[in-house]
């Protein structure tokens, strides 16, 4: 190099005319150039200046081939997904509104899971290339990540309360009673909601990576929940409940409202147009508990966007370059870089993406899609059939112990006609089970979402730890953050446990979620259109989709704040 600049004096100054000579020789200094024609040290200067330091770049590692034998490095984060989306809203929310409004309100869920997975899609876009999640996207926008990493601690509070723990406690203590708990029995299930929730938090501790850890239980949890209640379903749900349940996903425009006698039913405005009939007015009173279940319906909230994690974990795209979070356990050789890494969209990176964005393509539309709606479906169909069969049912709401609703569909199978007393006692308890299977890993993704979604932003954001933590030591992070929820949920469980609602509790966190999920909706949208190169973005569908998503949750939080919110804040100042 030092002749070549030898050169460049010598020919400047024996032949000044000589500006051709002069040209060749600077070119030859340039540094080396890819196929495209673009070197690595121009694409790096052209990368998008955000609130975190810039990327590496990298060479986008090729994918394997979609084929039926390579099934098992295909499937995976959709899924986790799917055992998060099964989860307490369908178990508990999904079988209220269904036993008072019927199938009518199941096309809310439509919309949702519909909506939910071209978000979760451009989750894992962003993921696929750079190999970052979603999350960290988020907190390079302005104003910084001071900022969002305080707004999203405020939408984030419903998910440091373990409302699934006492849900679950009341399954085991329906077995360890052998009947559905009662007010006096509470003190009892504030005790098992302790253990439960120490159930729940073994299993991260063990395995190379905590991911490998969820998908081996969610992989049970999808497998065995669908399985039997499938199996019910087939054998004891009438066909009328399986097509009010189906039909309902495609009756668009039903609204709850109440029929002559004063019962809560689901009209749908359009018929009632077509027939030239009055237009019914819809019921606001159990808005938020609607509005809750639509939000749920998939996944909800700021879980969503976990999926980025998991194709990172997974070593899809940009991920296997990245790494992951190993656990307390087994996690000695797993390290995660404090940020991600990217590729040039050269022709050769091009085909390699459009490989790697099949994987998103048929894991969320073959795996995550019709999961979510087969697991709406199936609760929905044994609470249809079996719920006004429990005497739980006659006890008004504000007598009833509170944490019940997850053990009504068991109860009622339990005293379902026609069935002999020893069989419906079995079915009792294998329907507790399968509630439980429903219940505790569903708290266990919230205890994993907390700690996931916040070991990132530390990890990435805060420049004391990039500076001096290594690649190896993001699980101190991960585990001190478990810690600190282990014990604010040692005190959350007693305090809300023996003095509050925990059905209350579970609506507001969901609303909250909704007001989450719209929000980020939009964020997704502009870190995909403004951090990656053009030839990556999403079209124009694909942004429209995110643009209805943020308007449908944020329309759902809206409502239930001007129906149900706002008249008591009103009432309260009167007052």
């Amino acid at each position: 190099m030092a002749v070549h600049y030898v050169s460049v004096y010598l020919t400047y100054r024996h032949f000044p005319g000589s500006s051709r000579a002069l040209e060749r020789l600077v070119m030859s200094l340039q540094p080396p150039r890819d196929s495209e024609g673009d070197s690595v040290s121009s694409a790096a200067a052209q990368l998008p200046q955000t609130c975190l330091p810039t990327w590496e770049i990298a060479e986008l590692p090729e994918p394997i081939a979609i084929k039926w034998r390579h099934w098992r490095g295909m499937i995976g984060p959709a899924i986790v997904m799917m055992g998060i989306q099964i989860g307490g809203g369908e178990w508990l929310l999904g079988p209220e509104v269904t036993a008072k409004y019927g199938g009518g309100l199941m096309w809310l869920a439509t919309i949702s899971i519909l909506l939910q997975v071209f978000y979760n899609m451009e989750c894992g876009r962003y993921a696929l290339y750079c190999g970052e999640p979603i999350f960290t996207g988020f907190l390079r926008m302005r104003p910084g990540p001071t900022f969002w990493v305080t707004f999203f601690l405020l939408l984030s509070v419903g998910a440091v309360l373990p409302g699934l723990a006492f849900n679950s406690a009341s399954v085991v203590g329906a077995m360890w009673l052998d009947r559905p708990p009662a007010e006096a029995d509470r003190a009892f299930i504030v005790g098992l909601a302790y253990g439960c929730l120490g159930v729940v938090i073994l299993p991260v501790l063990f395995g190379g990576k905590i991911y490998n850890t969820l998908q081996a239980i969610m992989s049970v949890k999808v497998v065995a929940v669908l399985s039997v209640t499938f199996l019910l379903g087939v054998w004891l749900v009438s066909p009328e409940s399986w097509w009010n349940v189906f039909s309902g996903f495609l009756k668009f425009g039903s609204i709850p409202t109440s029929d002559a006698a004063g019962k809560p039913a689901a009209v749908n405005v359009f018929a009632e147009w077509f027939a030239g009939r009055q237009l019914p007015t819809i019921e606001l009173q159990g808005i938020a508990v609607i509005a809750a279940f639509a939000g749920v319906a998939g996944g909800g909230g700021l879980s969503n966007s976990l999926y980025s994690n998991y194709v990172r974990d997974k070593g899809w795209g940009m991920g296997s370059l990245v790494g992951a979070i190993p656990s307390a356990v087994g996690g000695q050789k797993v390290a995660l870089s404090h940020l991600g890494k990217v590729f040039i969209p050269t022709t050769d990176n091009l085909r390699k993406w459009r490989a790697w964005w099949r994987y998103i393509i048929v894991e969320q539309w073959a795996v995550w899609t019709p999961g979510c709606f087969v697991g709406m479906a199936l609760p929905a169909l044994l609470s249809m059939q079996f719920a006004d069969y429990s005497p739980l049912q006659t006890i008004p709401n504000k007598e009833r112990f509170d944490w019940v609703q997850a053990v009504i569909s068991a109860d009622g199978l339990r005293h379902y006609p026609g069935l002999s007393q020893s069989l419906a006692n079995g079915l009792w308890i294998v329907v507790l089970i399968t509630g439980l299977l429903v219940l505790l890993p569903s708290q266990l993704s919230v205890v994993e979402d907390v700690c996931r979604r916040w070991t990132d932003a530390i990890w990435s954001a805060n420049r004391h730890v990039r500076e001096t933590m290594h690649h190896g030591q993001v699980k101190f992070i991960y585990y001190s953050l478990l810690a600190g929820y282990v014990v604010w949920s040692c005190f959350s469980l007693y305090l809300f446990g023996m003095y509050g609602s925990p059905k209350m509790m579970f609506v507001v966190v969901a609303n909250f979620n909704n007001v989450a999920l719209g929000v980020s909706s939009f964020q997704v949208l502009w870190v995909n259109t403004h951090y990656i190169p053009r030839e990556l973005r999403p079209k124009w569908y694909q942004r429209l989709a995110l643009v209805g998503c943020a308007f449908f949750y944020l329309g759902l939080a809206a409502l239930v704040f001007w129906a149900q919110i706002l008249p008591n804040l009103t009432q309260s100042k009167g007052d």
